[in-house]
């Protein structure tokens, strides 16, 4: 019997060392060029509020193919080239398989088993689609107190616990994300120290309700996610509030959340698109057009994504969290 945390770090490990995972899901950046892109020009932005640090360090957690960074880095060539000068690119990436297909595309990167290990000084991080895939807990309130999920067998099995600060009805099952919440603690207290700002991406709602959230794609379709372990992407809902809780309490200031779609549109993907469609043949520019609605769209991507900014507490509204 094993707690679902560690079945679930255990099954995901494997997976991710085994497979490409793109060929049982897809992300905003293999979806539209134009995410990558508007990324890499938020991060120049924000390097210049930060007062241009030369060297600073500019990371994404789990790069995935490397496609969000080698769109952001070819837009910030052309349109910031001091800070494609000043920038010393890191990858926080355990796959080997991974670790491969990224140093076709993005050679000179230096990579790293955990965001702890990233070398000192301001930083700037991109974590798409990363902290959903950390391990999580569940409880379920049974009879006034709590028991906790295991994993025996393929099946849940409950074993009574101590559960602070949750509420839930009867029955009903709450889900605890301590990893992604020890990330984003010493996220924040790296953020504090030395600067900079770091942007996460994920799906999940603001504030989290009881629910269990917990899910498996293979071969683009779900799956159950507690049979077949390592053959499966295992994730589970973000819960942001649980996040920020985390950053400001170690010293670093929070932007957000705001949804995805909203924060794309502020940061003038539409209209990257556009000029990405112009003079290509209608099909490719409707491709181009339809890939942006679904990243953007609230009955697509657009919600239940959100976005939300940790960063060194003397930043003003980074772009995409300032209204108007």
């Amino acid at each position: 019997m094993e707690r679902l945390d560690a079945f679930m770090a255990r099954a995901n490990a494997a997976y991710y060392a085994s497979h490409d995972p793109y060929a049982d899901f897809t992300t905003a950046p293999e979806i539209c060029q134009g995410f990558g892109e508007v990324l890499g020009l938020w991060a120049a932005v924000v390097w210049q509020m930060m007062g241009a640090p030369d060297p600073v360090i500019l990371a994404e957690a789990g790069p995935g193919r490397g496609t969000l960074m080698q769109d952001a880095l070819r837009a910030i060539a052309r349109a910031a080239p001091s800070f494609r000068a000043a920038l010393r690119l890191h990858l926080v990436e355990t796959s080997p398989l991974l670790r491969r297909l990224q140093a076709d595309r993005l050679p000179g990167a230096a990579w790293h088993d955990r965001i702890e290990q990233l070398p000192p000084g301001p930083l700037l991080l991109l974590a798409n689609e990363f902290l959903d895939a950390l391990p999580v807990r569940q409880f379920v309130r049974r009879g006034g107190g709590w028991t906790e999920r295991y994993v025996q067998s393929g099946r849940f099995a409950e074993m009574p616990a101590a559960a602070p600060d949750l509420e839930a009805a009867e029955g009903e099952v709450v889900e605890v994300g301590a990893a992604a919440r020890q990330v984003a603690a010493a996220l924040g207290a790296r953020l504090a120290a030395g600067g900079g700002a770091a942007l996460v991406i994920d799906y999940g709602p603001e504030r989290r309700a009881p629910g269990d959230s917990l899910q498996a794609l293979r071969c683009r379709a779900p799956a159950d996610p507690l049979a077949a372990p390592g053959e499966a992407d295992l994730t589970a809902h973000v819960d942001f509030s649980a996040i920020a809780k985390a950053a400001r309490a170690a010293g670093a200031a929070v932007q957000g959340p705001v949804p995805q779609g909203l924060f794309l549109a502020r940061l003038g993907l539409p209209q990257r698109i556009d000029a990405l469609a112009r003079g290509q043949p209608p099909a490719r520019a409707a491709a181009l057009r339809e890939a942006a609605r679904r990243l953007t769209e609230p009955q697509a991507m657009g919600r239940l994504f959100k976005v939300l900014a940790l960063c060194q507490g003397d930043l003003p509204e980074m772009p995409g969290f300032a209204a108007g």
